[in-house]
């Protein structure tokens, strides 16, 4: 199976190298000191005591890797619009597309879902809707990752803790197609699991770091001191509140209460999200996906987020004053 990782960064770099490990033909975009790097090294995982690396195809230009059965989109949403405008190449006819990614995508609102705003673009993750025309949505297979990984450096990842990869069908249907790639994450050694409904996952995992994201690179705290500061933790239960709200008025309703969900994130211990991590290393921030989209889909259903909208207003600024947004 012939599969391109687009974003060799610590998650696209620890799917590359399983998949590798499972016997794909696995290609690499890259360009500077990733692309040498992989190059000379090819993709290395670090995992506790292990090391394993994989020899890789590696091209800048998308156009010389040719059609793929599998893409993986593995970078962080601000990036996504130069991805799209370049991956035209990589994509035949039978490709799938599988977006590896936080937040909310650009095809949350496909596959019929969504009730009365099915179908709707949503603007705060593609302003032009230049993303889906790249696209299409026949080629998209959802994922949520549920793993904690870093970059020790270019193309060398480090695995913190987790193995989860959950992938399904925009429309829900158990297609011929989403459980072969299932089959092939299981065989690579992934906790795989197939989805009845992929965007229920993605906003499950939203409603936890929508909000301590943007806390830790406001305040540069690890996840405990967040959740340990009672009148922090009470601003971010009312803002899941919020969004628990609109989840339930576009077909996704969550069962459990803003503590319950803390105390998910609790049994992780102390750790940096992957915001702050961005925050420190200079590179853009993910507000839109994370954010931004919460309260546009609160728009759209009529619930009222004024929590929601103070939480973004002041990440986005403190990002504005850093040039990371």
């Amino acid at each position: 199976m012939k599969v391109c990782i687009y974003g060799a960064g610590a998650i696209g770099g620890w799917i590359g190298v399983k998949l590798a490990q499972a016997g794909c033909e696995v290609s690499v975009v890259a360009r500077g000191a990733t692309l040498q790097a992989l190059q000379q090294d090819g993709l290395v995982l670090n995992h506790g005591d292990t090391r394993a690396s994989v020899p890789v195809k590696t091209a800048e230009d998308p156009a010389t890797l040719g059609a793929q059965d599998l893409v993986v989109i593995a970078v962080k949403a601000p990036a996504l619009a130069s991805v799209a405008e370049r991956i035209a190449p990589l994509v035949g006819p039978d490709t799938m597309v599988m977006t590896a990614m936080n937040g909310v995508p650009w095809w949350f609102l496909s596959g019929g879902f969504g009730g009365a705003n099915a179908g709707k673009r949503l603007a705060a993750v593609d302003p032009q809707g230049a993303i889906a025309a790249a696209i299409p949505e026949r080629h998209v297979i959802g994922c949520v990752v549920h793993a904690s990984c870093s970059l020790d450096g270019p193309g060398k990842v480090r695995l913190h803790f987790g193995n989860g990869l959950i992938v399904g069908e925009p429309s829900g249907q158990a297609t011929p197609r989403v459980q072969a790639l299932h089959a092939l994450l299981a065989k690579a050694g992934f906790d795989a699991r197939l989805s009845a409904q992929i965007q229920k996952d993605v906003w499950y995992k939203l409603w936890g770091n929508m909000t301590v994201n943007p806390i830790s690179a406001l305040t540069g705290c690890t996840t405990d001191l967040i959740l340990n500061d009672e009148l922090v933790r009470g601003f971010i239960s009312t803002v899941m509140l919020e969004a628990r709200e609109i989840g339930e008025r576009i077909g996704i309703p969550i069962a459990e209460s803003p503590e319950d969900r803390h105390a998910v994130t609790r049994k992780l211990g102390a750790f940096k999200t992957s915001m702050l991590q961005d925050v420190e290393a200079g590179r853009a921030v993910e507000l839109d996906a994370l954010v931004s989209s919460v309260r546009e889909l609160g728009q759209l259903t009529g619930v009222p987020t004024p929590f929601t909208d103070v939480l973004l207003g002041l990440a986005r600024l403190q990002a504005r004053q850093r040039g990371l947004y």
